[in-house]
């Protein structure tokens, strides 16, 4: 019996989830996840996701892998299998067989993130679980002159949640920049990793008010979490891309169909 490497694509609803991780106490996806493998395989089959996305955090391209010692199903087919069983807030909308060496969360080379914010007096209620809500509308130009300081590589510190404990705070950004879609501001960053909480920490900052605001540009500066401003909600944050150096060698095609 061979053993083979499936990487995943999975999207999912973050609303009812305590983050992707496995925990001791709540739903995590995850664990919804190995649970769906375990009832196929008989056995247990841990998966190892390319990022930690926290409670409430949605995501349309998480990216994982897994091994399995089925032979009967091709690569391809893992997403249409799974599907079947997963709950309807989570989808495996891509799968392939890749290298055996291939690690999702170790291989990542850059990750994308979105933040969606409508603007309005009271949030829509189709949209109120998927996009964080503010009053006034903020000027597009000013946050993206705020949001340029942020491109390169730096130390986040400031935009570190506690918990992150003693690890390195430096990270290299890509992008980072707003634009109005419709009736929703989205603000999208793209960094080789990132802090616990740190993408919804500059959202929050670069949507501050008030005399006591520090700019972005010296808030990042000061290495200083209390230089931040307050932690935008969880609901408008989606993991939305994992990209890999040269797609670690195997072919894109491999991707290229589609699973509801």
């Amino acid at each position: 019996m061979s053993l083979r490497n499936i990487r995943v694509v999975v999207s999912y609803d973050g609303t009812n989830f305590c983050g992707w991780q496995e925990q001791t106490k709540g739903r995590s996806v995850q664990t919804v996840i190995q649970d769906a493998l375990a009832a196929h395989h008989r056995h247990p089959v841990p998966i190892c996701g390319a990022g930690r996305t926290d409670a409430g955090v949605h995501a349309t391209g998480q990216c994982a892998n897994f091994v399995t010692d089925i032979d009967s199903i091709p690569g391809d087919r893992f997403a249409t299998v799974l599907n079947s069983i997963l709950p309807s807030d989570v989808r495996v909308i891509e799968s392939a067989e890749v290298p055996a060496e291939f690690h999702a969360r170790y291989d990542a080379r850059m990750r994308m993130y979105k933040y969606f914010i409508n603007v309005g007096r009271s949030a829509p209620p189709c949209g109120r679980l998927y996009a964080h809500r503010v009053s006034i509308a903020p000027n597009i130009d000013r946050l993206n002159r705020e949001a340029a300081c942020l491109i390169g590589e730096h130390d986040f510190a400031t935009f570190a949640s506690a918990a992150d404990g003693n690890g390195s705070t430096m990270r290299t950004v890509y992008s980072a920049s707003f634009a109005v879609r419709r009736a929703m501001i989205v603000f999208s960053i793209a960094a080789d990793g990132f802090l616990w909480k740190m993408v919804r920490s500059i959202v929050g900052s670069l949507l501050a008010n008030g005399p006591n605001r520090v700019p972005l540009r010296d808030a990042l500066e000061m290495r200083d979490r209390s230089a931040s401003g307050t932690t935008a909600p969880a609901h408008g944050l989606f993991l939305h891309k994992v990209c890999y150096d040269v797609e670690h060698e195997f072919s894109r095609s491999a991707f290229s169909s589609r699973h509801a």
